[in-house]
């Protein structure tokens, strides 16, 4: 896996993707269905294998008004670049400024 990152990174500096496949869920949820729960996780987990930066910022919203994230990756040792990427992102979006649909 570390070698197909570092393969990607000699041709981009960052890579999106989502943070998760669907919206968050509500809180509580899906405690009943630790598959779904793991599921969840299913994009973060070759960054933390290949041990390099990531980081997950606010990108949209669900029809439900539930929040979207976007997951920005680095290579090694780049988190300079991830951090201008997600702050240049920010200034060109308000996604963070708005909060999520309230609990019903």
């Amino acid at each position: 896996m570390k070698t197909d990152f570092d393969d990607a990174f000699r041709k981009v500096d960052v890579i999106l993707t989502p943070t998760a496949p669907t919206a968050a869920f509500r809180i509580g949820e899906k405690v009943q269905d630790p598959l779904q729960m793991y599921l969840s996780d299913i994009f973060t987990i070759p960054v933390n294998l290949a041990g390099i930066p990531a980081m997950s910022i606010p990108c949209g919203f669900s029809r439900e008004g539930l929040p979207i994230g976007l997951q920005m990756m680095a290579k090694h040792f780049d988190e300079g670049t991830l951090l201008r990427v997600a702050y240049s992102f920010e200034q060109r979006t308000d996604f963070h400024l708005k909060q999520p649909a309230p609990f019903v």
